[in-house]
């Protein structure tokens, strides 16, 4: 099942992907139908008003999730590339629910920051409330994975050690367009999945998700220790190799450039990077 959020006139709507039409959940958005302990029924039952999917204004996918809870350095190209070495823990930092866009929306450039840099990934979207949860109940709390960009201001980030100011700028971070369930990819809950990042048509990142160093189970599992995961929570699972603070020069993003953020099976996200107007 292909899940996601659109905007209407008079707010914003949970629907089901059908061909080329989305099916009226009936519901404000995926987060809220995540909520339901029967969210699979009420999405596959759903009847309502149809929507052409090439006309749809996509919001973020999760516009308000509880948490992001977003993972470093855990692709073992992009750990080479950095210069570091294998973790045995996963580096955990967070987000907050303004930093989201949708798939398509502008990446505000935010003229504190001359490096902001592009992180393609893979994100992991709970669907059930677990709290150390072991096996086959951290993959039962997957409800399904989508497409997801940390973009970053790398000069912010390393101001200090702890790099969340770096990370959770306002409208920055595209999540979506669509939640796909395990059931739809290749590999399940730990799905076998080709994902590229590309600026302005060059491909600057290119990896499968079998390089990630934990994969989302062990992610579920490890995060689900420390707090309780509720739904509609986001995982991003890190980034590979590509990234622009590791070239030589280092590159960035600067005002009209186009950030594409593509994974197999889960849709793509086009978003233009504008310098935020500030008053």
């Amino acid at each position: 099942m292909k899940l996601a959020t659109i905007r209407l006139s008079d707010g914003t709507t949970a629907v089901r992907v059908d061909g080329d039409h989305l099916v009226d959940l009936g519901v404000r958005d995926v987060g809220v139908l995540l909520s339901d302990p029967e969210w699979r029924e009420v999405a596959l039952r759903a009847t309502g008003p149809a929507y052409p999917v090439d006309e749809a204004d996509f919001a973020p996918l999760i516009p308000r999730p509880g948490k992001v809870v977003c993972v470093g350095l855990n692709y073992r190209n992009h750990i080479l590339e950095m210069g570091r070495e294998l973790p045995e823990f996963p580096t955990l930092f967070t987000k907050y629910a303004e930093s989201l866009i949708g798939a398509y929306d502008d990446i505000a450039l935010a003229p504190e920051s001359d490096a902001v840099d592009w992180e393609a990934e893979l994100a992991i979207v709970v669907g059930m409330s677990v709290r150390r949860a072991r096996g086959a109940e951290a993959e039962a709390a997957i409800a399904g994975f989508a497409v997801l960009n940390d973009v970053t201001m790398r000069d912010w980030q390393y101001r200090t050690p702890m790099w969340d100011q770096g990370k959770t700028w306002e409208s920055t971070t595209p999540l979506g367009p669509f939640l796909v369930t395990p059931d739809e990819l290749p590999g399940g809950c730990r799905p076998a999945l080709d994902l590229a990042g590309y600026v302005d048509g060059e491909r600057v990142q290119h990896a499968h998700t079998s390089d990630l160093v934990f994969d989302p189970v062990h992610l579920v599992e490890y995060i689900s220790t420390i707090v309780t995961l509720q739904p509609g929570d986001v995982i991003a699972s890190g980034t590979p190799g590509g990234v622009g603070h590791a070239r030589k020069p280092p590159r960035y993003l600067s005002d009209g450039s186009v950030l594409v953020t593509e994974i197999d099976h889960l849709g793509r996200a086009e978003n233009r990077a504008v310098t935020e107007v500030v008053a």
